[in-house]
């Protein structure tokens, strides 16, 4: 059966579906267990939606279906009302479930950020001078100045400034870096991979730069507790940069523009999920980071609690709703 022939055959189905669904989330009150044959239809969705994947129809039929079946099962099980459940549900559930789909462009975008930042240490620690091919020398400057021991705080400078002000700031910070890795996705997928480079080689050159000056307690307490949601968050946009320029490389049976719409919806999801990790992470910055009142060995113990926490939410959450 080709694609349009499934189309034809099924329209009036998804159809009548969809009104009894519609219908039922306009009165949520209404028991659609009443309609006796909604189940049933309910169920012949579910195959056929297996049916298109396993013959490998177009997205768009795929992804049709795909949102048809959610919707009803929405109407029928009562389950997803209100934005605070959409948000609970994509965090535990939608989330989760989205980058272990795609894990094999997870992979592509972590070896992309963290190879290079291994590659730039063992070079800046052979050759120290080469930090200043990457940043100018009021920049190095400026660099020490924010790690130096003895200081009240870590990192940027607070003699007028507020936690508060400083989270605003880290937060814009974060964002466009995460925004601009997944933009490049649209250059083939060559801006994401520019971005995610970049990223390893600086956080490389600067870990290993301020190392060999003597300050690497100070900027490994202040990055340890944030690193976790902040380099993974930024590892996720690039993953989502991936998975646009791949949708322009090979969108398979679609034209170029209909496999970068029917992609981009899946990857702006994943983009969500990155931005909330990084809004935690300028959290954290702010807040906990930057603080000298917290003994090193305590930033050190929480910064690897979150470590775990981060890879068992990618690992677990959410493989019981699916």
């Amino acid at each position: 059966m080709s694609p349009n022939d499934f189309v034809r055959r099924f329209q009036s189905d998804w159809q009548a579906i969809e009104g009894l669904a519609s219908q039922a989330l306009a009165r949520p009150r209404a028991k659609l267990t009443g309609v006796a044959d909604f189940p049933a239809r309910f169920r012949q969705l579910c195959q056929q939606l297996a049916l298109a994947r396993t013959r490998q129809y177009p997205p768009q039929i795929v992804l049709r279906l795909n949102r048809l079946a959610l919707f009803a099962h929405q109407a029928l099980y009562g389950a997803r009302s209100g934005a605070w459940s959409e948000i609970k549900s994509f965090a535990l559930e939608d989330f989760p479930l989205l980058v272990r789909r795609h894990i094999g462009l997870f992979w592509v975008a972590t070896c992309l950020l963290y190879l290079p930042a291994l590659a730039m240490s063992v070079v800046v620690w052979v050759q120290p001078e080469l930090i200043y091919s990457l940043m100018d020398p009021a920049q190095v400057v400026d660099l020490e100045a924010m790690y130096e021991p003895g200081t009240s705080h870590i990192g940027f400078k607070r003699a007028s400034d507020t936690n508060v002000m400083m989270f605003g700031h880290y937060i814009q910070n974060n964002l466009s870096i995460g925004f601009q890795t997944f933009a490049g996705g649209l250059i083939l997928g060559l801006g994401s991979i520019a971005a995610l480079v970049f990223n390893g080689l600086y956080f490389g050159a600067v870990a290993t730069h301020l190392t060999r000056v003597g300050y690497a307690e100070p900027f490994f307490q202040f990055v340890v507790g944030h690193s976790a949601f902040e380099l993974t968050a930024i590892a996720l946009s690039g993953m989502a940069g991936l998975l646009l320029g791949r949708a322009l490389l090979t969108p398979g049976l679609c034209t170029r523009r209909e496999a970068l719409v029917t992609t981009a919806r899946v990857a702006v999801r994943i983009v969500y999920g990155a931005a909330a990790m990084l809004l935690i992470a300028a959290f954290i910055e702010a807040f906990w980071s930057s603080t000298t009142a917290v003994p090193p060995l305590a930033k050190h113990l929480v910064g690897a609690a979150l470590w775990v926490f981060v890879g068992a939410y990618f690992l677990f959450m959410g493989r019981r709703a699916h």
